[in-house]
């Protein structure tokens, strides 16, 4: 595994400190990050062949980190957590985790198991993409945030969570089921009202003519589309 390069995501110092010592011996080049935050931004920075994440974090849960981090990037996503319930590794897969392992654990199945996960990344992990530029706007994937003619528009959670879902499908319709149940919840397919009042904010605060859009655009009865 020599050259490849891991995130390591864990707020236990010994625990990060020993992982790293481990796999930089067996030739793995080591970022480490102790919460949700720098872990986000260290993904983008370092375009890492593998990310080996604690869920437990100071910050924010370790599935907010896996559904940042798929907004822009396949890179590979162990989880090592104490959670051993199965709910807790089918919720981490789910939101788009590779693999799955428990402490305590044994050294030799970790590495056997990142080995496994970079062996089958169909693709090296890219930066490029964790910052979408349209037109006036730069959307940044990794930082959660959008600029608008370089300044910073302050978005709603909610309405980032809507943008974010449309420029990761950016050139593609996200249907109102999908986006409803992306954004809300599954509890919340019926909802379309959502939809009409969310893009509606966003094409006020990010379109030059909001009454006439030209990146958040409505497929009636259909979806939603983000158009570069």
């Amino acid at each position: 595994m020599a050259g490849n390069r891991i995130l390591v995501v864990d707020d236990e110092p010994g625990l990060a400190h020993a992982l790293s010592i481990t796999l930089r011996a067996t030739g793995w080049d080591v970022t480490t990050a102790g919460d949700g935050t720098s872990a986000i931004s260290a993904a983008a920075a370092h375009t890492p062949d593998v990310v080996l994440l604690d869920l437990g974090l100071p910050d924010m849960s370790g599935l907010d980190v896996i559904t940042a981090i798929r907004g822009w990037s396949r890179v590979p996503i162990v989880v090592l957590s104490a959670r051993q319930h199965g709910e807790d590794k089918v919720d981490a897969l789910d939101a788009g985790a590779d693999d799955y392992v428990t402490k305590p654990f044994a050294m030799n199945e970790l590495l056997a198991r990142l080995r496994a996960a970079v062996r089958r990344a169909s693709v090296p992990s890219d930066s490029d993409d964790a910052v979408v530029t349209a037109g006036a706007l730069t959307v940044d994937l990794a930082r959660r945030r959008v600029l608008r003619d370089g300044v910073e528009v302050r978005l709603s959670p909610t309405e980032w969570s809507m943008l974010e879902v449309l420029v990761r499908n950016r050139g593609r319709l996200v249907g109102r089921v999908q986006l409803l149940q992306e954004v809300w919840g599954p509890g919340y397919s019926d909802e379309t009202h959502y939809l009409r009042v969310y893009s509606a904010q966003l094409r006020r605060k990010l379109e030059e003519d909001p009454a006439h859009p030209r990146h958040i655009i409505t497929q009636p009865g259909m979806g939603y589309i983000f158009e570069p």
